[in-house]
């Protein structure tokens, strides 16, 4: 720490002389900042895939749900999407393996691949524990683009409550 502060009094010191001589208490003003929630949107595909779009309707994070990770039991690997894809809703992008089966992850909407979650290639049971977590070590597949289309798309998917509803049916049969 001494040598940085060496270093800078070399680089700049009358900074440092202007400091010394202004030696009245000075007040530091403070912004008061207010924090909302990222008002994302998730809505469900009758495939068990999710996406939570931003509040602007441009970009989105997608991935498959709590239902199907437990349907599918402990996976062992993940086939990722090819970033930079465009895709259209029902496109296979990716795939997931359990020790009890295979299934292919669709596109739940048009849209284009900008990010992949490549922690899931080390650690594909990130799924089964936390399959509808958007954050760094998260079970989410991809990050998306929204085309137009890709909106409409959204809009025909099931919100929360119908999800719960349609898995609940599900378990039923």
């Amino acid at each position: 720490m001494a040598s940085i502060t060496r270093c800078l009094r070399a680089a700049r010191p009358a900074a440092f002389s202007a400091v010394a001589r202004n030696s009245a208490p000075r007040t530091i003003s403070a912004r008061a900042f207010s924090v909302t929630a990222s008002n994302a949107i998730k809505r469900y595909t009758k495939e068990h895939e999710w996406i939570d779009i931003s509040a602007d309707k441009k970009t989105g994070v997608l991935g498959i749900s709590e239902y199907a990770a437990k349907q599918l039991g402990d996976i062992v690997y993940v086939e990722l999407p090819e970033e930079g894809k465009e895709v259209k809703v029902g496109d296979a992008i990716g795939a997931v393996e359990s020790v009890k089966s295979a299934a292919d992850i669709n596109a739940p909407v048009s849209c284009k691949i900008t990010h992949i979650n490549s922690f899931l290639e080390e650690k594909p049971g990130n799924i089964n524990q936390v399959a509808e977590d958007d954050s760094h070590g998260g079970g989410w597949i991809a990050k998306v683009e929204l085309t137009e289309q890709g909106l409409e798309d959204f809009e025909q998917m099931m919100d929360v409550a119908a999800y719960k509803e349609f898995t609940a049916a599900e378990e039923e049969h």
